[in-house]
């Protein structure tokens, strides 16, 4: 069994190198399978239940995510919402974040997810690097009931440098310090 820390290490790796072999430029931005695709190539080995849709209910502190029973259905209609302007791009991501689809990695899954978005629409993706920690995950805590505070946070941090190395894995990076 690993641990926590081997996991992150493990999948931090898985997400770099999603990158740097390019594979990542055939998965499908903006959809339910591109982020089964997205998740599974990060944690394939290290959980079971990698690229799959949960059938069980989660909660965060007292945040209950979209219930297993409906979350194909809820899948289906994120998946459906618009895509063509960043203030309809950030509202589903929010949307993409509270059905939560997996048991764990949703967070680092649906960051690489919403840059994928980003980059096929508007030619852009976030410096993740320069959004602190707490300010993000206050953000995204308040988000399903505005997400102003969040597009306030991400929007100044949009950069045209999609393929910038540097940019992506300091992003990765940022991502998984998010999660500890």
């Amino acid at each position: 069994m690993l641990t926590k820390n081997e996991i992150d290490s493990r999948s931090l790796d898985n997400a770099k190198k999603l990158f740097s072999d390019g594979k990542i430029n055939f998965i499908e931005a903006g959809t339910t399978k591109g982020l089964q695709e997205i998740h599974k190539f990060l944690f394939e080995g290290l959980y079971d239940f990698a690229g799959e849709i949960r059938t069980k209910n989660i909660s965060k502190g007292f945040f209950r995510f979209a219930n297993c029973l409906y979350l194909k259905e809820v899948l289906a209609a994120v998946e459906k919402m618009p895509e063509n302007s960043f203030e309809e791009i950030i509202a589903k991501y929010v949307e993409m974040n509270i059905a939560h689809p997996f048991m764990e990695g949703n967070g680092r899954s649906t960051r690489i997810w919403l840059d994928m978005i980003l980059k096929k629409r508007l030619g852009k993706v976030i410096e993740w690097s320069k959004i602190d920690k707490q300010q993000y995950l206050q953000a995204m805590e308040r988000s399903p009931v505005n997400d102003l505070e969040l597009r306030f946070l991400i929007q100044p941090n949009l950069t045209d440098k999609i393929d910038d190395r540097e940019i992506i894995f300091k992003g990765i990076e940022q991502s998984y310090y998010y999660e500890q």
